[in-house]
C-alpha cells in the first residue's frame, strides 16, 4: 500500500467514525460544465432573491480560487433521515430540519476530521465546506463518484436514496480520485416534476427558485408571500420534500442514528394551532439551535398564516 493509499484509508476511517457515509474523492480543478450550466441558470433569473448564488462566481467553479494549493475536492455525505413524523395535518416542515442545525453539527465535524488529518499526516492545508460557501458540492459528488443529480436537483445515490448532507473538504493533500459517477438511473420516471406543487422543476435538473416552496418559506425575506403563490404551498410552513417523498430512490433510504439530529420534541408534536399561537419568546428558546431560525419568527408566522387560510 503507498503513502498516498494509506492515507486515503486513514481519512476514511476516521470520517467513517465521525458520522460520515463515506469518502468520495475527486481532483481539484475547473469545473467547466457546470460553470456553462450555472451560468445559463443565473441568466435566467432562476435564482430568484438569492443573490448571493450571483457573487464569487469565479471560486464557485474552481476550488484552487478558492483555496490556494488546492490538489483534491474530498465529499462527505451525511444521513438526516428520521425515523419519526410530524403530528398529522400540522405545518409541514422539510425532514432535514428536524434537529439541530447541520451547518453547526457538520462544521464541528469536518473541523475535527481537519485536525485529525494534521495530526496524523502532518502540515495540511485545507478548509470544510458545508452549504455555507461558493462550492458546488453536488458536482463534486458527482466527479468523485458518490451519485447523479436527479431530474429533481437534488444528488442521488443508487443505494441510499437523497436525504443526506453534502460536505466537501477541499486540501492540498494528494489522494487519489475515485472514478466518478458517469450513469444517470432517473430513466423516464417524471414523478418528481409531476408531484411539485408550484411546478418550480422546469426542466430536468433545472429548478426555478422563484416558485420554489423551499425558497418561498426560508429564503423569501418579504414580509408576503406573492398572492399567486400562497394557495400552492400545500401545507409547507418550512422548506418542502415532496420532490424527495416521491422519488423512487427514497425506498432506500435508512433512519440516521445521530444524536445531534434527534428531532425537536415540539417539530413532531405541534399541532396547527400550537404553531398559530406560538410566541416570539418561546419560538427563541425552543429553536435556537434550529435550521427554522434562518426564517425567523416573522417568517414562520408569516408562513403559518398562509397555510391556515386555506
Amino acid at each position: 500500500m503507498t503513502t498516498a493509499e494509506k492515507h486515503k484509508k486513514l481519512i476514511l476511517d476516521e470520517a467513517l467514525r465521525l458520522g460520515f457515509m463515506g469518502m468520495y474523492v475527486a481532483k481539484a480543478g475547473k469545473l467547466e460544465d457546470d460553470a456553462r450550466r450555472l451560468e445559463q441558470w443565473l441568466s435566467k433569473g432562476f435564482q430568484a432573491g438569492m443573490s448571493y448564488m450571483e457573487r464569487n462566481f469565479d471560486l464557485r467553479i474552481d476550488p484552487t480560487k478558492l483555496v490556494p494549493g488546492a490538489k483534491t475536492v474530498l465529499t462527505f455525505p451525511f444521513n438526516y433521515f428520521p425515523e419519526q413524523t410530524q403530528q398529522p395535518h400540522a405545518p409541514k416542515i422539510a425532514r432535514y430540519a428536524y434537529g439541530a442545525d447541520y451547518h453547526d453539527v457538520i462544521r464541528a465535524k469536518l473541523n475535527a476530521l481537519l485536525e485529525f488529518i494534521r495530526t496524523n499526516i502532518g502540515v495540511v492545508e485545507g478548509r470544510g465546506f458545508v452549504d455555507s460557501a461558493p462550492v458546488l458540492e453536488r458536482a463534486w459528488a458527482v466527479n468523485s463518484g458518490f451519485g447523479w443529480v436527479g431530474k429533481n436537483g437534488n444528488l442521488i445515490n443508487p443505494k441510499t436514496g437523497s436525504y443526506f448532507f453534502l460536505s466537501t473538504l477541499i486540501t492540498d493533500l494528494e489522494l487519489e480520485p475515485d472514478l466518478p459517477f458517469s450513469t444517470n438511473h432517473c430513466g423516464s420516471c417524471t414523478r418528481c416534476i409531476d408531484a411539485c406543487p408550484t411546478e418550480a422543476i422546469v426542466a430536468p435538473k433545472v429548478i426555478d427558485g422563484n416558485k420554489c416552496i423551499s425558497y418561498l418559506t426560508i429564503e423569501l425575506k418579504d414580509a408576503l408571500i406573492p398572492k399567486e403563490m400562497e394557495l400552492q404551498l400545500d401545507g409547507w410552513m418550512f422548506g418542502c420534500d415532496v420532490c424527495q417523498q416521491v422519488c423512487p430512490w427514497n425506498r432506500f433510504s435508512k433512519p440516521h442514528s445521530h444524536e445531534e439530529l434527534i428531532p425537536i420534541p415540539e417539530i413532531l408534536n405541534f399541532t396547527q394551532n400550537d404553531w398559530e399561537h406560538l410566541q416570539e419568546p418561546e419560538f427563541k428558546a425552543i429553536f435556537k439551535h434550529s435550521p427554522l431560525k434562518r426564517s425567523k419568527y416573522s417568517g414562520i408566522m408569516r408562513n403559518v398564516k398562509v397555510i391556515s387560510k386555506k
